[in-house]
């Protein structure tokens, strides 16, 4: 009688874990779809013709499509992984929506705000003078040399 009872609990606890895993998996996955799809593009616009680069165009949209949808499932089934505490901002701080191409003062962009971590959020990685910077509930990709936004995303955290 204490055998199904345990296989039971058992089972109760390793669903879960099968089923962040298979997420996680997914993601991975869908981004290395993106990845091969790019490549695809470049080959067609070096040796096709119009028909094959639209072709690869909108098979790279599609695996962009999908690969946001996983990162979201993803984002949905992990939500303790960001949740962040209160965000508090320099000094005169009023956040306002911003959008790529905007210039952040130096103090927004300083090691207090630099995520630290991207992996950990499953953000693509920032090389050379790009780093990621919490503004707000926002997660922002800055050039620390002239403070220029190359990317956002918008309520990243909760």
């Amino acid at each position: 009688m204490r055998t199904p009872i345990i296989l039971a609990l058992m089972a109760a606890v390793a669903v879960p874990s099968i089923v962040q895993a298979q997420s996680l998996r997914e993601a991975r996955e869908s981004q290395r779809d993106v990845r091969e799809e790019q490549r695809d593009l470049r080959d067609a616009l070096r040796h096709g013709d119009r028909r094959d680069i639209r072709e690869a165009r909108e098979d790279l949209r599609e695996a962009r499509h999908e690969a946001r949808a996983d990162w979201r499932d993803y984002r949905r089934s992990h939500r303790d992984a960001y949740r962040r505490p209160a965000y508090v901002g320099p000094r005169g701080y009023a956040y306002r929506p911003i959008a790529v191409g905007h210039r952040f003062d130096r103090a927004y962009y300083g090691s207090r705000y630099v995520i630290s971590d991207p992996w950990r959020y499953r953000l693509p990685a920032a090389h050379g003078a790009h780093r990621w910077v919490r503004y707000g509930n926002d997660a922002v990709l800055v050039n620390i040399r002239n403070g220029r936004v190359l990317e956002v995303y918008n309520d990243f955290f909760w």
